[in-house]
């Protein structure tokens, strides 16, 4: 097997422990000096963003958007050159391999949040139809429910903020402790929109979790 993004093979060792145990072996998907070119955000990050920094505090992009009431966003890694790599294979060029880089690590924080309801960010239909896949879905596939977010129609051509509208039904949104997931925060924009359409319709409290910040 070769790693998925710098095509060198990739090693597995095999224990004694595992070879006595029966148990199928989880191989590597990329090897230790791609992953090791990723930056893993830890608890030292912006408590509205998640934002790496060198304390707790707000970061200068929440303090200008102010409190969101019970909203929050974590970030998995920082957008660094090797993540600005990895996206531009996976979302512009479309490499679908390209989802297990990350599938077991994302899942597994979708998990430990304990969510009620799992939504995903959606992608513009002329998006999907050039790519062919959403990039969120590649990484976690949830069981979406009864409520989705869709995009409003655009009445103005001109760019503008992203808005976004709730179908199916929203007495299931009540009370709910909902998170939204997205691949990327950027301004907060998208995320915060969502957010706030998802609180006004109900939900208890709205959690984002992306993979980049």
């Amino acid at each position: 097997m070769q790693c998925l993004l710098c095509q060198r093979p990739l090693a597995t060792k095999l224990s004694l422990a595992w070879l006595l145990s029966w148990q199928i072996q989880p191989r590597p998907r990329v090897c230790s000096t791609c992953w090791q070119s990723f930056m893993p955000i830890d608890e030292q990050a912006c408590p509205g963003c998640g934002r790496s920094q060198l304390n707790r505090q707000p970061c200068p992009d929440c303090q200008r958007w102010g409190p969101t009431l019970n909203f929050h966003n974590r970030a998995l890694f920082t957008l660094n050159d090797a993540m600005v790599a990895y996206l531009q294979r996976y979302k512009r060029q479309g490499d679908y391999r390209l989802r297990a880089v990350f599938s077991t690590i994302f899942g597994c924080a979708v998990e430990r949040i304990h969510a009620d309801l799992v939504l995903i960010i959606p992608v513009t239909a002329r998006a999907l139809q050039i790519r062919g896949y959403h990039q969120v879905a590649g990484w976690f596939q949830p069981e979406l429910g009864p409520v989705q977010l869709a995009l409003a129609e655009k009445k103005d051509p001109q760019p503008h903020p992203r808005h976004f509208r709730l179908t199916g039904d929203l007495s299931a949104l009540v009370g709910k402790k909902v998170l939204l997931l997205d691949d990327q925060y950027d301004t907060g924009r998208t995320l915060r929109s969502a957010a706030s359409l998802l609180l006004e319709s109900g939900a208890k409290s709205v959690v984002g979790l992306t993979l980049t910040r």
